[in-house]
């Protein structure tokens, strides 16, 4: 990373970055050897990433072609707008997680429903969704990434923007809107 200034280097703070999101984007290597990016729901359980998916189509063909994967993650704090004297004070604050690693398709019945579980979990925190489904359950995959490696980087802002942004992350609302901030 060219400024190691950005770095996150805590693995407490990219785990909760990584609970925090709510959409993660997934790297593959296509056919025509072409990386492809696919947005997808994911969970952070037990030390690796989880995500479901159709049995067959094009993100389970690459990761059958070629396990090699990057999964990152981005969380929005806030925009800094540019002054009228100078635009380019403009800044997009955040932070976020790249991963490298290896995916595989869950087989084992209790390594996948114990994934499911946490999706489940994450994205519907009430509960009210009952029992999986048989039918359901056998036209779904599941795929979990294992973790070669991991980084993070932030972007705080300057001055009373980064005070306003640590005051946001303390409160812990990744729901919250994204603030607009003026210079």
């Amino acid at each position: 990373m060219r400024q190691a200034k950005k770095a996150i280097n805590d693995p407490e703070v990219l785990h909760h970055i990584l609970r925090a999101c709510r959409v993660g984007r997934l790297g593959t290597n296509g056919k025509d050897g072409y990386p492809r990016i696919k947005p997808l729901n994911y969970v952070l359980h037990e030390g690796r990433i989880y995500f479901h998916s159709a049995r067959e189509g094009e993100k389970i063909d690459d990761i059958n072609r070629d396990d090699r994967v990057c999964f990152e993650v981005d969380q929005p704090l806030a925009f800094v707008r540019g002054a009228a004297d100078n635009p380019c004070r403009a800044e997009y604050l955040y932070r976020s997680v790249i991963i490298r690693g290896r995916a595989r398709i869950v087989e084992d019945e209790g390594e996948r429903r114990s994934a499911l579980s946490a999706l489940m979990e994450k994205y519907q925190p009430g509960g009210g969704y009952g029992p999986f489904r048989e039918e359901k359950l056998a036209i779904t995959a599941v795929v979990r990434i294992d973790i070669e490696a991991m980084s993070g980087k932030e972007d705080l802002g300057k001055g009373p923007h980064r005070e306003r942004v640590l005051d946001v992350l303390r409160k812990e609302s990744s729901d919250a809107l994204v603030p607009d901030l003026d210079p």
